[in-house]
Formats: structure tokens, C-alpha cells, sequence
């Protein structure tokens, strides 16, 4: 049975995540869902930001976690995010920033078939 990943990376993005974990070592994403920054993927050093009760793992793009908060994720939990890299500035806390460019979400919908699939792992 194939799976089915709620999170993917480009390979833009899996560059990226290599260079950063050059400079910073082992990485990791939140989405909040929050006003401002919380709406775009944050990539932090593993550990800097406390992952609570209310969050979600998603997934791993290449090795780093990815994680959403609870709220966020009931209204996503319908699609695939597709973290990918764009030039410019992003949030002010991802460590991207200083490379001059920023993570951005872009999403599918899951057909049903997929729906269904991850409904019965989730049970």
C-alpha cells in the first residue's frame, strides 16, 4: 500500500536544509497558524522552541521534524504541504533569513482515496 505523507520538501528546500544544518546542526519546523510569522513554516535549531501537547508531527522532510499546532492542522488536515524556498525575507526567527531567502507552504488537496487512507492509520 503506497503511503501517503501529509509533508514533502522540494529539493530547493532539502538544499537548503542541508546548508543550514552545516551552520546550526540538527534543525526543526513549527507552523503555528498564528497571525504574522506563525503562518509560515519556521525552521528552528531542534530544541529551541518547546514542542507542546498541542502539536502536531506532520512528519520529516529529510530528517527534521515538522510540526503544527493542533488548531492549524484541523484545517489543513485535508491537504499535502509542499515546503518550498523563495528569495527574500521571511519570518524573522527561521534561520533561512540570513541566506536571503524564506520556506513557503504551498499545499495539495488529498484526493479521497488518500483522505481515507490516512483516517485508518490515525484511528
Amino acid at each position: 500500500m503506497k503511503e501517503t505523507a501529509r509533508v514533502l520538501a522540494t529539493d530547493a528546500t532539502l538544499e537548503l536544509l542541508g546548508l543550514l544544518k552545516s551552520k546550526h546542526g540538527p534543525l526543526m519546523f513549527h507552523q503555528s497558524g498564528g497571525c504574522c510569522d506563525g503562518s509560515s513554516p519556521m525552521c528552528y535549531p531542534q530544541g529551541e522552541l518547546i514542542i507542546g501537547a498541542q502539536d502536531v508531527l506532520l512528519g520529516k522532510i529529510g530528517d527534521v521534524p515538522f510540526y503544527m499546532h493542533e488548531n492549524q492542522f484541523n484545517y489543513w488536515k485535508h491537504t499535502q504541504l509542499i515546503i518550498d524556498v523563495v528569495e527574500g525575507r521571511g519570518g524573522m526567527f527561521s534561520l533561512e533569513g540570513v541566506e536571503g531567502k524564506r520556506f513557503l507552504t504551498r499545499s495539495r488537496a488529498f484526493t479521497d482515496e488518500e483522505n481515507e487512507r490516512l483516517a485508518r492509520i490515525e484511528d
